[in-house]
């Protein structure tokens, strides 16, 4: 089987939770099939992991999105708006990436062609005819339930004026154009019912989000921190630049942090993750660390004693939960911090959506030695297995399977993907 993914991100390094998952199924994969990957570029320090995926991936390509003035893209956004399709969508689009694909499917010929996101769900109709090949796409998060959470949540008026247009145009055009593909795959039950009950055409399976449970062993107790002989530690990890990262920080070292101080006096807390927005890079004083961007994330939770997820927005799944878990790290988590896992609230994870209730929660871990030990190992249990990455990828490549079985519901439209 002829594989090509398509993707906004290069999937190496690993410091995203989309480049995590993209990373380890292509890595497995390859070790089954023949894979290609084509991606935009964040950045050009980004380019650096090209070798690295090139050393199982039989084709990379890579691509800018041109950066132009704002006036310019005037034009296209209110091409896009005629069109009916979400102007977010127009900040995606690489001519240069275009280009790319149509050598790339015109020389491997694929059998399967797979697109990472929704929000480059357009570049299906830049891909030349192919009769044998069928179309996946993966939907890491239901878009617009993901921009609806920001508009509700972020402090910003123009990123919630943008989330909100995003969210209301996605939510007409995210189900419409995702019956296009043979097979959508959700990360999700929660994410799979959603999608169904604004379109039941779509074709969706789930595949799971999952973690390396051979690389992530349990990481020693922190018994110290448990007695009360070493401060303990709270960590939170992920991409500050995100805004649901940065309103889940806030939230928590100005609502729950101060109510956890006053129970048990001082408790530190670590902010790990790149691109900290100002006013997350403001918090870091008075035993609240800000990192920005780090090597290794496994020092930070070998000193932790906690993990918080306290997100009040966003979509998918945490991979970041999973790999607390593995780590041997117990979870206290908002309900869309743990959304769409296997998880029951007491036995795998505690969770908490108020200030009240999550600080209540996190001082239980803190000062309750068994709950302690008996969460992290029900976890640990949990993610070994249900969580696993090869088990995972195994079936990603059945959907592939599925899809080539039957025939293909792909169906050109005259509107191809332009500027």
């Amino acid at each position: 089987m002829k594989i090509l993914t398509i993707t906004d991100t290069l999937p190496y390094p690993t410091v995203s939770g989309d480049r995590i998952r993209t990373y380890n199924l292509l890595r497995r994969i390859a070790e089954q099939e023949e894979v290609w990957l084509a991606a935009l570029l964040e950045n050009p320090a980004d380019a650096a992991g090209v070798p690295h995926l090139e050393s199982f991936c039989r084709g990379v390509e890579v691509a800018y999105v041109p950066r132009r003035s704002p006036v310019m893209h005037v034009p296209g956004l209110l091409r896009y708006a005629l069109q009916g399709r979400p102007l977010e969508l127009k900040f995606r689009h690489s001519p240069e990436l275009v280009r790319k694909l149509q050598n790339l499917v015109a020389t491997v010929k694929p059998d399967i062609v797979e697109i990472i996101h929704s929000e480059m769900a357009l570049y299906l109709d830049a891909l030349p005819t192919q009769a044998q090949r069928r179309h996946v796409l993966t939907l890491q998060n239901i878009a617009f339930q993901q921009y609806d959470r920001i508009f509700r949540t972020d402090r910003r008026i123009g990123v919630k004026a943008r989330a909100w247009l995003h969210s209301r145009m996605m939510r007409v055009w995210e189900p419409r154009y995702a019956a296009r593909f043979d097979r959508c795959i959700a990360v999700s039950e929660v994410d799979r019912d959603l999608l169904l009950e604004v379109n039941p055409a779509v074709q969706v399976r789930v595949v799971s989000n999952g973690v390396d449970v051979a690389r992530y062993q349990p990481l020693p107790a922190p018994v110290e921190a448990l007695s009360g002989a070493a401060l303990p530690s709270l960590l939170f990890i992920g991409k500050m630049s995100y805004p649901p990262c940065a309103d889940a920080v806030l939230f928590f070292c100005e609502e729950v942090l101060p109510l956890i101080r006053r129970a048990l006096g001082e408790v530190e807390m670590w902010i790990v993750g790149r691109e900290p927005p100002p006013e997350v890079s403001r918090l870091d004083s008075g035993g609240v660390h800000v990192t920005g961007w780090v090597d290794e994330v496994e020092p930070y939770y070998r000193q932790s004693t906690v993990c918080v997820v306290p997100l009040r927005a966003g979509g998918g799944t945490r991979l970041k939960v999973l790999e607390a878990m593995a780590l041997g790290r117990p979870v206290v988590s908002t309900r869309i911090g743990c959304e769409g896992l296997d998880v029951v609230d007491g036995q795998h994870l505690l969770m908490a959506d108020d200030a009240d209730a999550f600080a209540e929660q996190t001082i239980r871990l803190l000062t309750d030695r068994a709950l302690y030990e008996r969460v992290t190992a029900a976890a640990r249990s949990l993610v070994m297995h249900s969580y696993d990455w090869d088990a995972i990828a195994d079936r990603q490549l059945e959907v592939y399977a599925e899809a080539l079985e039957e025939p293909s519901l792909y169906k050109p439209v005259a509107q191809a993907l332009g500027d």
